[in-house]
């Protein structure tokens, strides 16, 4: 006989989780889409700022997108003006990514808005509920088999 399998009360915790993230990721990417970006822009934008002219393969590990994926957005964004790609001077199979003043600007803006965003979220929220969310969200991930 097969052990019983406990219910739990409502829905399964990872749909919560699921219909949750894509409620909080869809209001996130409005707001940014508000701001004069979107939620790719912001990923590209903060990953090159954060790297500091990296290499496109470096970005599309921090964006958490592929490669091609990248290309296509940075593509985008330089047309725009937002960033330049050059080859890297030591090693020429490699394309260094840079913001413009243009793309400085606009992940400034990006950036105002996703902080304004997670004030919004943070709303009624002390620092240790805030504090142990992150610990479930991080429990939660490693039981997924998703190690941070």
């Amino acid at each position: 006989m097969l052990p019983r399998v406990p219910t739990l009360p409502g829905r399964p915790i990872g749909l919560r989780v699921a219909v949750t993230a894509k409620a909080v990721r869809r209001a996130f990417d409005e707001a940014l889409v508000e701001a004069g970006g979107s939620l790719p822009t912001w990923l590209v934008l903060v990953s090159v700022k954060g790297a500091a002219a990296g290499n496109q393969r470096e970005l599309a590990d921090a964006a958490g997108i592929k490669g091609a994926t990248l290309t296509h957005h940075l593509n985008a964004l330089e047309k725009a003006g937002l960033v330049t790609r050059r080859r890297d001077p030591d090693n020429r199979r490699v394309h260094v990514v840079e913001l413009t003043s243009s793309g400085e600007a606009l992940f400034q803006k990006l950036r105002g808005a996703a902080a304004a965003f997670d004030k919004r979220l943070r709303t009624g929220l002390t620092d240790a509920e805030v504090a142990g969310l992150a610990r479930l969200l991080d429990r939660l991930s490693e039981n997924a088999g998703l190690a941070r």
